[in-house]
């Protein structure tokens, strides 16, 4: 004797309405997971293109490209400290205790050499505090300014243009040599990278690109 069919649970119209389902929901996933990753990297998060409201307009456009002013005369601690530092009120009056001495707008720089009270920035490039960069030993191995800070030379305020993000610091650190250039340059805005030798610059600086990405690098 034939054994009875077994008898149908669901009827046939669910067949496609599972099929629907799982699609909805596997567009749903990734539409979320996409959602997530631009969140975390967009400007809102990274910090990328705004402009802190900062006690005195200071525009590098015009100290950097417009007057000439190195690096490394405002941020004189870049070549020898993690930190790269602020200048004192001094620095600033050096020049403008005889240039624009009365303008409203550093009334600020005045008053603040006056009551020997340092100038309090916002801090635009904020890493995380579980975060360890060494501005000494990027600059001293070949890393221009411009490569983190971007072209610093055309802010008339500054503002972040890199992400900053561990993704981001990553990937230089697994290939640094497109970013190397001579140490010379590394203030220079606007270098070309183009026909500089970067796996040649590797071995002047004696990088040793097997453990840059060593959590010990970063977190410490």
């Amino acid at each position: 004797m034939k054994s009875s069919a077994t008898a149908q649970i669901f009827p046939r119209r669910a067949n496609p309405l599972t099929v629907v389902v799982l699609v909805a929901t596997l567009v749903a996933i990734l539409g979320l997971a996409t959602s997530v990753i631009l969140y975390v990297n967009s400007g809102y998060v990274t910090g990328m293109g705004e402009a802190l409201q900062q006690p005195v307009p200071f525009s590098h456009q015009h100290h950097v490209a417009e007057l000439g002013i190195d690096c490394r005369y405002c941020h004189s601690g870049v070549e020898r400290s993690a930190v790269a530092g602020v200048p004192p009120t001094s620095t600033c009056m050096s020049c403008h205790s005889q240039l624009w001495t009365n303008a409203q707008m550093l009334a600020p720089v005045r008053d603040s050499l006056a009551n020997n009270e340092p100038l309090r920035w916002n801090r635009v490039h904020d890493l995380a505090d579980y975060v360890y960069f060494n501005h000494a030993a990027h600059v001293n191995n070949g890393v221009g300014c411009e490569s983190c800070h971007g072209r610093i030379d055309r802010m008339p305020l500054a503002r972040q243009t890199m992400p900053l993000t561990m993704g981001w610091c990553l990937d230089c650190h697994r290939d640094p040599a497109p970013n190397l250039r001579p140490r010379e340059a590394v203030t220079e805005m606007g270098f070309d990278l183009a026909d500089v030798d970067g796996h040649a610059l590797l071995e002047t600086f004696g990088i040793d690109v097997d453990h840059l990405t060593d959590c010990s690098v970063c977190h410490r």
